[in-house]
């Protein structure tokens, strides 16, 4: 095996360098930018909720108040600030976080241990299936909150609420192909502001009502529970809703990375958060009226409008947050196998993890209108919140233990604490959430049904497929005794068969020879191998292998490529032309203007032959039909580019 060496190539490690420091800015300014837009944009529903709850369970008296606030500041405690940003964002895997990436890690740990990895991928499965549930729900309930502030400002314009919302929804999802880091440093300054604006409303209102400040202590929370237990229960169906985001903090991991998340949060983020919870409250005990909208009516008159118009560009963002986390959790999909191929771009230099994915995109912005346009009010939606993002709570806390145990040697007292304060908290809030089930909490469930069932389907169907064809190819070695056996006429040429590896015989290749009867004088089985880096120096691209001297003429070319590069097959083969290289009586004779790329195109026939039901069948070969082109994903021209197909029963 030959590692080439190019006549020349650019290093380009002084500028990679040079922007390192305007790079981590850039993260830190996106950071809190996108990562915290959902959960940061919760004050403007979370509590009005919990008092609207339907015959009044919940009431503004001193008592519920108190309650409630202690179960709203030490959820965030321990869900967020202690679970999500202290431990969870440090079970990245590659950089990358969210319930896919921690399931893949989970495995990889049970795997090390010599135990079995299957139920951490099931688990990151459903995980994953939940979030895109709740990934539906958010950018809804969050825009309408914030534009519905006009009913309390300006109530003249209430009949506006509706088409504003989708109109700037509209605009959000159009927007997404230009990339999160670019939408992130727009949005950076504007939720400084928004959280200043949280802080200040909260301090303005804390201020005027100091005795506030003793629903921080946990004993409210306990003294709630213990002298209104279904009060209590029923309440943290609604108190939920303070940390809905934290699950798409950890998957936007891989856009920002764990330092910036960590300083937004801490220095800015939390803080902001518990003084506006802590004015709301405030606000209660003073006028329980004000449970018609507690954000809105903690501002001034004249200070309404302005935060209506913050509000609205505040969770435009909180929609950034979970989209770019669906973007984020179907690439890592996608790397799992659990997916089929969808168009994917990389939209920054600096993180692997910032991708845009069209189909993902297009898909939740017609799902969002939809919710939109039917539940039409946050209340509404707001019965549909819980079940599903609860569910990943408990599913991430899972995972998160395996690695604690096996990875960082957590002791067992300590897991054991993990379990009964942080497992305990998250399975009340489940259990709390699953009376919603009836009343719109069906929706997210079911649409996790649903991708649960692709992302399986795909995966076995995938798994079934790889199996037979494997068997079809045949090794490749025996295919290259064969041919020095037998013999084969050779034509004048360069072919290039892509190829997942160099183990088996490529079906084009086997197609070619058979009903052809002649093989090109150079063959190239060519392997394309993505890295988790950004660029992959010309000197290190390409490594050629001459299958240990038996193939006369035949090589293998492994191709690799870095997260932000195109997978461009042509380039790769005149940068090995260019090297000119014959290294250890290996000969690399290309013509990469003329030679005649060949894919193994595989046609699917639906029978009863074992190992999926017919429903499944059909889905997967749905599926497979719809998957975007290899030739357009490997830059092939398409006047010299031959497809071969073979068909495989299912």
């Amino acid at each position: 095996m030959t590692e080439f060496a190019p006549v020349s190539g650019p290093s380009g490690a002084d500028g990679r360098a040079a922007g390192t420091a305007r790079g981590r800015a850039a993260l830190t300014a996106g950071a809190l930018g996108v990562v915290y837009g959902d959960i940061g944009t919760s004050p403007l529903y979370a509590l009005r909720t919990v008092f609207s709850i339907e015959h009044g369970a919940v009431r503004p008296t001193g008592e519920d108040v108190y309650g409630v606030i202690s179960m709203v500041f030490w959820s965030i405690t321990l869900v967020v600030s202690i679970k999500y940003i202290l431990f969870v964002l440090r079970a990245d895997n590659e950089g990358e976080g969210g319930v896919m990436a921690l399931a893949a890690l989970a495995r990889r740990t049970l795997h090390e241990a010599r135990g079995r990895g299957t139920v951490a991928v099931v688990l990151g499965v459903l995980g994953a299936s939940l979030f895109y549930g709740d990934s539906m729900i958010t950018p809804a309930i969050s825009v309408l909150s914030a534009v519905e502030g006009l009913n309390v400002s300006t109530p003249a314009l209430s009949n506006l609420v509706l088409p504003v919302s989708v109109t700037i929804l509209t605009v959000l999802f159009l927007v997404q192909r230009w990339g999160t880091h670019r939408v992130g440093n727009l949005f950076g300054p504007v939720m400084l502001l928004w959280f200043a604006a949280l802080a200040a409303g909260g301090v303005a209102e804390v201020m005027r009502r100091p005795g506030i400040l003793a629903g921080l202590s946990p004993t409210y929370a306990f003294t709630f529970a213990a002298g209104h237990p279904y009060v209590a229960f029923v309440a943290m169906g609604a108190v939920v809703l303070v940390i809905t985001g934290a699950e798409a903090l950890y998957a936007d991991l891989g856009h920002f990375g764990l330092r910036p998340i960590r300083r937004a949060w801490f220095w800015v983020v939390f803080p902001a958060l518990t003084l506006n919870y802590l004015g709301q409250g405030a606000l209660l005990l003073r006028d329980p009226a004000n449970t018609a909208n507690p954000f809105f009516l903690l501002f001034p008159g004249w200070a309404r409008l302005p935060m209506v118009i913050l509000a609205t560009a505040a969770t435009v963002i909180a929609s950034q947050a979970v989209i770019t986390g669906a973007f984020s959790v179907s690439g890592q999909a996608l790397k799992l196998g659990l997916l089929p191929y969808l168009r994917v771009r990389h939209t920054s230099q600096q993180a692997a993890g910032q991708v845009y994915v069209p189909a993902v995109n297009w898909i939740l912005f017609v799902a969002v209108l939809a919710l939109m346009v039917g539940f039409r009010s946050p209340e509404r939606l707001a019965t549909a919140y819980g079940v599903a993002v609860t569910g990943t709570f408990l599913i991430t806390t899972s995972l998160l233990l395996v690695v604690a145990r096996l990875r960082w040697r957590w002791p067992v007292w300590k897991v054991a604490g993990a379990v009964v304060v942080i497992g305990g908290a998250e399975i009340t809030f489940f259990t709390a959430n699953l009376t919603k089930v009836g009343h719109g909490g069906w929706l997210p469930l079911a649409v996790a049904v649903v991708v649960f069932t692709v992302m399986r389907t795909w995966k076995r169907g995938h798994e079934i497929v790889t199996a037979r064809r494997t068997a079809m190819e045949g090794p490749l070695s025996d295919f290259i005794e064969d041919l020095h056996r037998t013999g084969a006429l050779r034509v004048p040429g360069t072919a290039v068969f892509l190829h997942h590896g160099k183990d088996t015989t490529p079906l084009a290749l086997r197609a070619n020879l058979e009903h052809n009867h002649v093989l090109h004088e150079h063959v190239v089985i060519l392997s394309a191998a993505s890295k988790h880096v950004p660029q992959v120096p010309d000197e290190e691209r390409l490594t050629v292998d001459n299958l240990r001297h038996r193939a006369d003429g035949i090589v293998h070319l492994t191709a690799r490529y870095g997260f932000k590069e195109p997978h461009d097959i042509p380039a790769a083969l005149r940068l090995a032309a260019a090297s000119r290289a014959v290294r250890h009586d290996i000969e690399l004779d290309l013509d990469p203007d003329g030679a005649s790329y060949f894919l193994s195109h595989i046609s699917l026939r639906v029978t009863k032959a074992p190992g999926m039901s017919g429903w499944r069948k059909k889905l997967f070969f749905a599926l497979a039909r719809n998957a975007a082109s290899p030739a357009e994903y490997f830059h092939l021209p398409e006047t010299r580019t031959v497809v071969v197909g073979a068909q495989i029963d299912v």
